[in-house]
């Protein structure tokens, strides 16, 4: 207790070399916070999203499927059985097939993943109710980005070649009855969505499926053979690696941070070592061991840590639930990106990552004003007294 009482009193007495030191590490407690805060709104974020709007509570991969290779499309897809169009009926699984097909906006040739969905499905947020249109052309539903690069809007009408599956083309008229927006490219980009049965019907693949989508409450309902099931952390992947890779970028700020703050800390000891050499011989004069003496000045600087997150709080908690309601809006053009990421991200700061900070902070700025107060134990406290520096 004594230690802390000449600690806060010494620092006090400092002035300007105290608050400029709790200046900077008060910006290093806020940063850190708010970037980690930032990149963890965007990871719920974007989980949350890809979640709702496109896995569901996991996915049954025909065995053959691979996203990442074309030439696997036209062998993925298979004739669902009777428990699983049971389970389709009770919603705990809707069928979706994927096929490749061109368009011809404007007389462009465009490859696309057409999509064939059930339009009475409510696993997903894909607002495929707008699919349940009685025309004669084939009702197509697309996303804002698909429309931008198509230059398609509602009520446009645009031809569909495919292949079916014995290999024999065909084409078709079909007019866009909704234009959706989401922040999952992968529904959206180069993606075409219609009617189950409709596209069942014109790729000659009736009852078949490409892939299952769970529910998120139920998720899997065992194993079906020809299926492979992919979970959340084997989908969600892509967004795990983004954010691991953009928390390396937050590693580096942190590590400059904290660099510069510690090199304050460590010239303040240094400094103040040096100037109170008579003041360090007349408390080891008085009864004071070395050692408490190094404690005392370990305090001291680890004090710095304490009264900058209390300078950080009083500025900072403001500042972050501001940031925290208002979000942070990402400029233009980042969601062509392929990236799951909402025009706005809303930071989200745990407990864990505030407590986490100040005792790295606080236990970094210890080992640091430790370093240089072990150069007491070398003095003499005659010389000390004397202001000879040794």
């Amino acid at each position: 207790m004594l230690a802390l009482k000449l600690a806060y009193r010494n620092l006090m007495g400092a002035k300007l070399r105290t608050w400029l030191n709790m200046i900077v590490l008060s910006f290093a407690f806020l940063i850190i916070i708010w970037n980690k805060g930032l990149l963890s709104g965007w990871d719920q974020q974007a989980r949350r999203d890809t979640i709702e709007w496109e896995i569901g509570g996991g996915q049954y991969w025909h065995e053959n499927y691979d996203p990442y290779d074309p030439f696997t499309i036209e062998e993925s897809h298979r004739k669902l059985s009777d428990a699983t169009n049971n389970a389709i009926n009770q919603g705990s699984l809707t069928p979706i097939l994927i096929s490749q097909a061109s368009i011809y906006p404007e007389g462009r040739i465009q490859t696309v993943s057409l999509r064939g969905i059930d339009p009475d499905q409510n696993l997903l947020e894909l607002p495929t109710s707008y699919l349940n249109k009685d025309i004669e052309e084939l009702p197509a539903m697309i996303g804002q980005r698909a429309a931008q690069t198509f230059k398609l809007k509602v009520g446009d009408y645009v031809t569909v070649r495919w292949r079916d599956v014995n290999g024999t083309f065909d084409a078709k008229e079909a007019q866009i009855v909704h234009i959706f927006k989401t922040n999952v490219p992968p529904i959206d980009i180069g993606v075409v969505w219609v009617p189950l049965d409709r596209l069942q019907e014109m790729m000659q693949m009736e009852d078949e499926a490409t892939i299952l989508v769970t529910n998120q409450e139920s998720g899997p309902i065992g194993s079906i053979v020809g299926w492979v099931f992919k979970d959340h952390y084997y989908l969600l992947t892509e967004i795990r690696e983004m954010i691991e890779m953009k928390q390396v970028g937050g590693r580096v700020m942190f590590l400059i941070l904290m660099a510069l703050a510690m090199l304050a800390i460590f010239d303040t000891q240094v400094l103040s070592i040096f100037r109170r050499q008579k003041e360090i011989g007349t408390h080891i004069a008085l009864g004071m061991t070395q050692r408490q003496v190094v404690a005392l000045f370990t305090v001291e600087g680890a004090m710095h840590s304490v009264l900058a997150a209390i300078l950080a709080a009083i500025y900072g908690i403001p500042l972050l639930y501001w940031q925290a309601l208002k979000g942070w809006s990402m400029p233009e053009g980042t969601d062509s990106f392929g990236m799951t990421i909402a025009e706005t991200i809303y930071p989200v700061y745990s407990i864990s990552l505030v407590v986490g900070t100040t005792l790295v902070v606080l236990i970094t700025t210890t080992i640091v004003s430790f370093i240089p107060s072990r150069r007491i134990s070398k003095m003499n406290p005659t010389d000390a007294i004397r202001g000879k520096i040794q």
